[in-house]
């Protein structure tokens, strides 16, 4: 009890007031942990209005943030060209750090992070939530205890439609805001996350191919919100430099090969996220639309439907679900659980550490980076 009631006296500030800055909020609220400051765009003061969050800095003033003696955490949810500079002055005030992915836009700036945590002894973690699904975490357990036996082969996808059509429109399809790569950078990253986590094992070798399909959207005259359904009432012709779809091709460094689609104009598919894990002896899929549901194949048994928190389900996820089956923990369940592990690590110091790391968010951009070189280059392309 003792360890809860410091998670409890630790405040958090959050940077960004978008559709994510909102969903740590609340996940913060969940675990006990008072939001103290905010900062960012017009509708800042807002969102801490509805949060009734004390200190409010507008224009995005970070510096002061980062400097507020009452946050002991950051969380930065801003776009992803400020993260860089962002996460260093909060590391510069001696906070500790939650950053949204990516962590910054080139492995030249991700490195600069990484040097500056590890020097400043803070705990800083990269928000991959989907790792705290209770069926990842059960697939990690049976993957890395060799309950799949040896893994043979990953598939999977990730799928959204919020950019489906050409009058949809959001920063992140525009390079100079996201960084080159988008549905991969903003999704995929997530899917290739996952799927390094639960095997153990990261990607070594890879093969893609990206494309726009909006080759010009019509952005919106003013701010647009993102997963807005809102049809802008002025709008201006701009041309897309980020793509709409990819697929890549993958080798791990255990020998398992993998393939991925990504798409953000996958018509109906709200936010699916797909892993099928192929062992030599079983094996398990998953999909986020369905979230309490874990599968498992057999060649010459019956295929096995689980449900999570069930003994058939498995004990991977011990301590990481808070609710019996049949009450569903899904998406801003997974923000609670990583945040709660994330903030036990700031007041244990010793605990396990599931949540990813600042070396795993400078590994995921080195990741896109070399998906780029391989689309260029129409080869295979090395870490």
């Amino acid at each position: 009890m003792s360890s809860i009631r410091k998670i409890f006296d630790l405040k958090a500030g959050v940077i960004g007031t978008g559709f994510i800055g909102p969903v740590h909020i609340e996940a913060l609220r969940r675990i006990g942990v008072q939001v103290t400051a905010i900062c960012g765009s017009g509708q800042a003061r807002e969102v801490a209005t509805q949060w009734g969050i004390p200190h409010v800095f507008t224009g995005y003033d970070f510096a002061k943030l980062v400097a507020a003696p009452d946050v002991d955490v950051v969380h930065i949810t801003s776009p992803n060209r400020h993260h860089h500079r962002q996460a260093l002055a909060a590391l510069a005030a001696g906070k500790h750090v939650v950053c949204e992915k990516p962590l910054a836009m080139t492995t030249t700036q991700t490195a600069e992070i990484v040097a500056a945590a590890k020097a400043s002894g803070k705990v800083f973690a990269v928000n991959y939530n989907v790792r705290f699904y209770p069926a990842v975490l059960q697939m990690r357990a049976m993957a890395q205890s060799g309950a799949l036996g040896e893994i043979i082969h990953v598939n999977g996808s990730y799928m959204q439609d919020w950019l489906h059509k050409d009058t949809d429109y959001n920063w992140r399809v525009l390079a100079s805001e996201s960084g080159e790569l988008r549905a991969v950078g903003d999704i995929g990253t997530h899917w290739l996350d996952t799927v390094s986590f639960i095997l153990g094992s990261p990607v070594v070798e890879l093969i893609a191919d990206l494309s726009i399909f909006h080759r010009t959207r019509k952005r919106p005259v003013g701010e647009v919100q993102t997963f807005s359904n809102t049809a802008p009432e002025k709008t201006e012709n701009c041309t897309v430099d980020t793509e709409d779809f990819a697929s890549v091709l993958l080798t791990f460094a255990n020998g398992a090969r993998g393939n991925l689609s990504v798409s953000q104009v996958a018509a109906g598919r709200k936010n699916s996220i797909r892993i099928e894990v192929y062992g030599s002896k079983k094996s398990a899929w998953w999909c986020s639309e369905d979230p309490e549901m874990l599968h498992f194949g057999n060649r010459d048994g019956a295929n096995e439907t689980t449900i999570r928190a069930t003994a058939a389900f498995g004990s991977g996820a011990t301590g990481f679900m808070d609710y019996p089956p049949g009450h569903v923990e899904g998406f801003p369940d997974t923000f609670k659980m990583n945040f709660r592990n994330i903030y036990s690590a700031i007041v244990k110091g010793t605990e396990e550490r599931l949540f990813a790391s600042v070396s795993d968010g400078h590994q995921e951009v080195a990741l896109c980076e070399a998906i780029l070189r391989s689309h260029k280059s129409r080869s295979w392309t090395s870490l």
